[in-house]
């Protein structure tokens, strides 16, 4: 039986040449974004962002939440996916970066379908859940503070709706969460969490090898 192939960058721009279908708007706000150098390990992929995309859709998503907008290249990305008349509400900490999100949504044209957010995650997911309450969300993307994680997880399941679906981002942690020797706290969260949901019947679950782990709880 075949073994998971090894994605050295041969093999990532192999993909990207077969597959990818990122515009002009999307490679700009890449581009940008990995040019702090500061920060490259927060910068979507491409290819994760167009998974992102097709789960919106595949989940007919009229509503969906983002934790951790960033430079808001997954918010792009899911927000034209939306299905006619879909919101996207997304949240960060920062201005700083949300900024350079804005001015790709407006040249996207998506000002009207985006819903930011100023505030920590926590709070905007109590806010949330007394308006527009449980079960009112089609899909959830976790992208936020690691520590963060099993707290978000259990209040993006009330949120979304029986069917809907929350997609984890960094579950592998740069390989982190098999190293032992690795107990800070960003990774005992992240390990915390993956093996919760080994065992959680309220999901359907699946841990894609891809970018630094995507897991996809589609809930029951």
């Amino acid at each position: 039986m075949a073994g998971q192939v090894a994605v050295d960058d041969a093999v990532r721009q192999y993909v990207r040449d077969v597959s990818l279908r990122e515009d002009e708007i999307l490679r700009d706000l890449g581009a940008e974004t990995a040019g702090m150098s500061a920060m490259a390990a927060m910068v979507t992929m491409p290819e994760e962002g167009q998974l992102l995309a097709l789960l919106t859709r595949l989940v007919d998503a009229r509503l969906v939440l983002e934790l951790g907008t960033f430079t808001g290249y997954g918010a792009l990305c899911m927000a034209r996916a939306l299905a006619p008349g879909g919101r996207l509400i997304t949240c960060d900490v920062s201005e700083r970066w949300t900024r350079i999100a804005r001015r790709y949504w407006a040249r996207a044209g998506l000002q009207d379908r985006i819903e930011l957010r100023l505030e920590e995650a926590a709070k905007v997911l109590d806010a949330l859940l007394t308006d527009p309450g449980p079960d009112s969300f089609d899909l959830v993307f976790v992208d936020a503070d690691k520590t963060g994680y099993p707290d978000y997880f259990e209040r993006a399941l009330t949120l979304v709706r029986p069917g809907g679906l929350i997609v984890l981002d960094n579950t592998l942690f740069f390989g982190r969460v098999v190293d032992p020797a690795a107990q800070d706290p960003d990774t005992l969260a992240i390990r915390e969490l993956n093996a919760a949901l080994r065992g959680d019947d309220r999901v359907e679950l699946s841990l894609i090898p891809m970018a630094d782990g995507i897991t996809l709880a589609r809930k029951l």
